[in-house]
Order: structure tokens, then C-alpha cells, then sequence
């Protein structure tokens, strides 16, 4: 029976999962990969390390499957965004990887901001860089680690490496060729983009960039040793996670807005024509002449799971040592809580936020009285908080009048109606636990003419959702919360600095 694999690594798990061709998964499996925080704002990830799990899950998955790897038919893979994957001239791994929540860059955008750079980026590229974008991580690298910058030979991204792992050859997508260096009106390679950064030496680092669903290479046969896939599988280009999360939950079109609560807030329509605005990014779609127009900040529901690791590592243990998720373990407190009022209030920004690169997370309203409950509602509230100031920011540029919400949080209906109630339009979810190893997959059916396009859906995905609408009044409550949230954090954007300063201060032996 055919089949495809939608291969999608993201900041902490990479994950191989295998699907019939009516969109069914057959099988699922999972590693972790090492995060390295060395030095305050680094995060990073040994590039060896996660082809090896990455390998190891697909290993499994075809094991899993009960299906000979020949039944294969073809394999994308998507990953997260943004960061910054090199390989030297002999295509090795050049150092560490750097991932899309790091903020090393933070002084590089700093400047631009106070310089012509950042309007003269969103004129050219559409987009005004973050702290975690391709160009400001090549100019800190060039600035800081003068000669590993000298060295570089490829300019990856996470996704692109694991391509490169299986076919051994290099390149990218339209969609993540697009995350600094191309020119938002052509939508291709723009020489002026390296200039305007001041990483011109590179030019001949940036990787082909070929259409999402175009086969690009074919597995190696040391892959397939490895691995367990038939040699010679046909590998599609792939795309950027936040783009195939999108296509996979049925949220990828214009008049629609996709949130997709992962370690990203991320907040995405698609347009036919370029409309930039610093508050978003104007970025490729999948078809050339249409753009993705993206509002996000790595401020989403990697605070939840940080609050999981740090302050539920017992309970944790308990319920993998039973067999039960922690999330079904915790849901009874999250949902005591809601139905409760509380004045705690969670600002999301452990890794990032709209509000630059120095804001930090923050609890406020808490009392002697409020539990471990209280918290995480107050952290889920934080997390859909967020998400409506960057969606109000696409509302402004652009019509839609629904959602549709993806990720680990989509799984809770407590959480999604929340998000209705906070948004205050309809939400809608479908029954895919995996939809950005979906929406590769779809690409990598496209690729090989299993699917006339990508948008070629085979599912009947009105029969898989469910609509959540928002409830006036408690709409109505969450505006004076959401407002208070805004408020507090404009308040607090001259006292971040300060605080972030402390890291600095010598400490007491």
C-alpha cells in the first residue's frame, strides 16, 4: 500500500511519521534532541546529534508501521525556522547549530533598528529582522566569530540539513529561502539583501532554492542502510514548519487566519499580493505571486512546557511510569482553575516577545492563596494573550473573520475555547494530531503526483473539525484581562533592560 513520509523537527523533538495517501497515519515516532544553552540568549543543537535521532526515529516508525519501507512513495521533511544551520566547504557540520529561539543577535538588531537598516529590510525584504533571523546571526557570527564566519560554505536551515543528510545534496524551498534574503517583490535571491547586512562574502553560500513540492534527491544508499528506507526514495524540498502546519490543519488560504501554538507564536495568513507593516513578516508562499504573511515571537507554548520541566518533574516521571500523559494528569487542575476567578496573570516571554529581545517573563497578581492550577491557567491565558496581539496586528492589514489552531494545545477543548473566547471569532480545529508532518507530506505527495498540488487535501477535512465559538460574555471578560496584560507590559518595556542587566552583575562564591 503507498505511502508517504513527513519528517518534522522541531526546537526540542524530532519526529518520523508515516502516512497512507488518504492522509491516515500509520505510525509515529519520536526522539528528543539536546538543547545547549552555554552563555545567557545561546541556544543551540549538535547537527550530528539530530540526524542520528532523527534516523533512529524513522527507523522506528517504519518498524511501527508494519509496512515494507518500499511502500515509501516519497519523503519531505519541515522543520522549525529561522536560526541558522552551516556546513564549512567540505559541507561538515561549522559548529553547532543555532535555533530560532535564540537572542545572542539582540545587540545586532538593536542597531538596526536605530539605523536605516530596518526600513530599508522592510521595503526590500518585507520584513524588519528579528533576533533570530539568518542575517542578524550571520552578522553577529561575523562580528563575534570572525573566522568560523571565513568558513562558511552552506547557509542551511534545520529542515534543509536533514535533506541534506538523506540525499546528500543541498538547498532549500521558496518558503525558507525567504526568511531574510530575498526580495519581497520578485520573491527571489536579492544581492542588495547581503549588502544591506553586511554579509556580502557570503552570497555563494545561499543554498538553490526549488519549489516545496519538487523532488530535489533520492535517498542515499548509506541512508537506507541506516535507516531502513529503500534506497533511492524520491526526497521533495519541504517547507518551513509554520507553513506546513498551516497547509496540514486545512488553515493554509486567504480570508483565514492559522495560530499555531507551538514553541512559536505563530500567526499566519496568505495574500496575492505583498503588503509589508513592521509588525508582521511578508514572506513566500508555497506558489510563486502569493505571500505568507506572518506575525510571530518565539512566546507560545514552550512556557508551558518549560513550566512542566522545571515545576512538574515529579509528577512527570510519576505519569510516564504509569503510562498516563502528564497533560491528562494536570487537566483536572487546569480545568478546577478556569472555572474560578483569579487576578494571576502570566507575561510569556521566556524566550522572546513583540516587545524586543529584552523583555522577560513575568507572574503578577499572585497571591498566597493561588495553586500550581492557577499558574498554568494563568500561563495558557499568557500564551493565547500573545497570540491576539499579533493576530489584531494581521487584522489590520488583512480580511478574515476565522481561525483555525494547531499544535499540542489544540488537543485540550478547555484551551481552544479559551482561545475563541480571547480572539473573539470562531476557532476551529481538525483531527490531526500531526499537521505539520501532514502538510509535508501533502508536498511530498505533490512532488511525485500522488496530488495534483499541495493544496490537494485528500481528506474530507470539514468531516474532521470542530468550530468553537466564542461566548460573549466571557469574551467580554478576557478583553478587560487581555487589556490589563497589555498594560502591564508596556509599563514594565523601560524596567526589562534593568532587569536583564542583573545577568551581568557579578555574584556573590
Amino acid at each position: 500500500m503507498p505511502s508517504l513520509l513527513g519528517i518534522d523537527s522541531g526546537l526540542t523533538v524530532t519526529k518520523a511519521v508515516i502516512f497512507d495517501v488518504d492522509g491516515r497515519p500509520l505510525a509515529v515516532a519520536r526522539r528528543r534532541v539536546t538543547q545547549f544553552m552555554p552563555h545567557a540568549r545561546h541556544v543551540e543543537r549538535d547537527m550530528d546529534e539530530l540526524w542520528t535521532q532523527t534516523a533512529d526515529a524513522i527507523a522506528e516508525a517504519i518498524r511501527l508501521s508494519k509496512r515494507p519501507a518500499s511502500d515509501i512513495q516519497a519523503i519531505a521533511a519541515t522543520a522549525h525556522g529561522d536560526g541558522i544551520y552551516l556546513l564549512d566547504r567540505a559541507k561538515k557540520p561549522l559548529g553547532r547549530a543555532i535555533l530560532s529561539l535564540d537572542s545572542r543577535a539582540g545587540s545586532v538588531i538593536e542597531q538596526w533598528l536605530k539605523s536605516p537598516v530596518a526600513d530599508e529590510s522592510l521595503r526590500l525584504t518585507g520584513q524588519v529582522p528579528h533576533v533570530s533571523a539568518p542575517s542578524a546571526l550571520l552578522a553577529w557570527i561575523k562580528a563575534h566569530e570572525p573566522e568560523r564566519f571565513a568558513a562558511i560554505g552552506q547557509i542551511l536551515s534545520c529542515k534543509d540539513w536533514l535533506r541534506f543528510c538523506l540525499t546528500g545534496v543541498t538547498g532549500t524551498d521558496r518558503t525558507e529561502a525567504s526568511t531574510s534574503f530575498t526580495d519581497v517583490s520578485t520573491q527571489a535571491y536579492s544581492a542588495d539583501t547581503l549588502k544591506l547586512f553586511g554579509v556580502a562574502e557570503v552570497a555563494s553560500a545561499l543554498p538553490h532554492a526549488s519549489r516545496s513540492d519538487e523532488v530535489v534527491g533520492h535517498v542515499t544508499e548509506a541512508v537506507a542502510i541506516r535507516t531502513g528506507l529503500a534506497e533511492g526514495t524520491p526526497v521533495v524540498a519541504g517547507l518551513h514548519d509554520v507553513t506546513a502546519s498551516a497547509l496540514g490543519a486545512g488553515g493554509y488560504g486567504e480570508g483565514v487566519v492559522a495560530v499555531i501554538a507551538g514553541t512559536y507564536s505563530i500567526n499566519e495568513t496568505l495574500s496575492s499580493t505583498p503588503r509589508v507593516d513592521r509588525r508582521w513578516f511578508c514572506r513566500n508562499a508555497i506558489a510563486p505571486g502569493q505571500w505568507n504573511n506572518m506575525s510571530i515571537s518565539p512566546a507560545s507554548s514552550a512556557n508551558y512546557e518549560w513550566f512542566l520541566d522545571k515545576l512538574c518533574a515529579s509528577e512527570i516521571a510519576s505519569s510516564e511510569a504509569a503510562g498516563q500523559s502528564i497533560h491528562a494528569l494536570l487537566a483536572p487542575e487546569i480545568e478546577a482553575a478556569f472555572h474560578r476567578p483569579s487576578s494571576a496573570l502570566f507575561h510569556p516571554y521566556l524566550f522572546g516577545s513583540p516587545y524586543g529581545a529584552q523583555a522577560s517573563a513575568s507572574f503578577f497578581g499572585l497571591g498566597g492563596w493561588h495553586d500550581r492550577g492557577d499558574m498554568l491557567r494563568a500561563v495558557l491565558e499568557g500564551i493565547a494573550f500573545n497570540h491576539r496581539i499579533h493576530v489584531d496586528a494581521l487584522s489590520d492589514g488583512f480580511s478574515f473573520n476565522q481561525a483555525r489552531l494547531a499544535g499540542g494545545v489544540s488537543r485540550n477543548p478547555i484551551v481552544v475555547q479559551m482561545f475563541a473566547d480571547i480572539l473573539g471569532m470562531p476557532v476551529t480545529t481538525t483531527e490531526t494530531d500531526e499537521a505539520a508532518a501532514w502538510g509535508t507530506a501533502l508536498c511530498a505527495g505533490a512532488g511525485i503526483g500522488v496530488y495534483a498540488s499541495p493544496q490537494s487535501d485528500p481528506r474530507d477535512v470539514a468531516g474532521i473539525a470542530t468550530t468553537y465559538h466564542p461566548d460573549p460574555h466571557r469574551s467580554a471578560d478576557y478583553r478587560a484581562r487581555y487589556d490589563l496584560f497589555k498594560d502591564i507590559a508596556e509599563a514594565m518595556t523601560p524596567l526589562w533592560p534593568r532587569i536583564g542587566s542583573l545577568a551581568s552583575q557579578t555574584s556573590q562564591d
